[in-house]
């Protein structure tokens, strides 16, 4: 093993230790090696046990990333949250059964929806029920079950039993992280595996999530998402955190401060 490959391995464990997860996309343009040469390494530390192998990355054994409540997300990028939920609120119409997911991203969508629209929303968030509780043009479903007190939202088997029920128009998903790739990172496997089940049961996917959560992977658990999918963020978006999504051909829409839809992405 050359002593380059040895440095390069010894970073991979340092950055996977400080940054939480390092994707092979961000080590392969940043050893300048392809992307075949950093999943060799990461095959290599893994069997050596010095890092964790994630969807599409690494992640340091033992790095462990509290959940922050739902309460703390809310706080986080507030202006950038508003501009997307305006966004998103342009693709829904009039008539429409549409999912939303739990996150504080999706509940600011939720708020925009309560007034000058008629439409079905299931739900598996209780902020979500909040915001549209006196909201008289919407027809809400509750997809109940087990609450995880960090989210606010409704997981487990009888909430996927509900979700079975019904299909929808389109469906719109929080994220802890979100890849290029297609995958959604979350600090729970049962939230994986329901947004999985969302997916599936909805003509049109649509990813919420501020700039701050492209290309980042906090925890382990995955969700993949189909093809087609649609990726809405901010304008605060650096276009090197863009690109990965714009080459693996996934469908970006940047929303404005002021509240009006802009372009695609190009």
């Amino acid at each position: 093993m050359t002593a380059s490959a040895r440095e390069r391995r010894s970073e991979i464990v340092l950055l996977a230790h400080t940054s939480g997860l390092a994707s092979v996309e961000e080590l392969s343009r940043r050893f300048e090696v392809t992307a075949s040469t950093i999943r060799r390494d990461l095959a290599r530390l893994t069997s050596e046990g010095k890092i964790a192998r994630t969807y599409g990355g690494a992640m340091a054994i033992n790095a462990q990333i509290p959940e922050p409540t739902f309460r703390q997300r809310h706080q986080e990028a507030a202006e950038a949250k508003r501009a997307i939920a305006r966004y998103a609120r342009t693709l829904v119409h009039d008539g429409e059964t549409v999912l939303l997911d739990a996150g504080s991203t999706v509940a600011a969508l939720a708020h925009e929806l309560r007034e000058d629209i008629s439409l079905t929303v299931a739900t598996t968030s209780l902020a979500v029920l909040e915001e549209l509780a006196e909201a008289d043009g919407v027809h809400v479903e509750c997809l109940g079950g087990t609450l995880r007190h960090p989210s606010q939202g409704f997981v487990g088997p009888l909430t996927e039993a509900a979700l079975e029920r019904m299909t929808y128009d389109r469906v719109f998903l929080g994220a802890d992280g979100v890849t290029a790739d297609g995958a959604i990172c979350e600090a729970d496997l049962q939230q994986t595996r329901l947004k999985e089940l969302m997916c599936r049961r909805a003509r049109e996917v649509v990813v919420l999530a501020d700039a701050s959560k492209l290309g980042r992977a906090p925890f382990h658990a995955w969700a993949r998402l189909p093809a087609g999918w649609i990726l809405v963020t901010d304008p605060g978006a650096a276009q090197e955190s863009l690109r990965p999504f714009l080459d693996a051909g996934v469908d970006v829409r940047l929303a404005e401060w002021t509240g009006r839809a802009s372009d695609e992405v190009a």
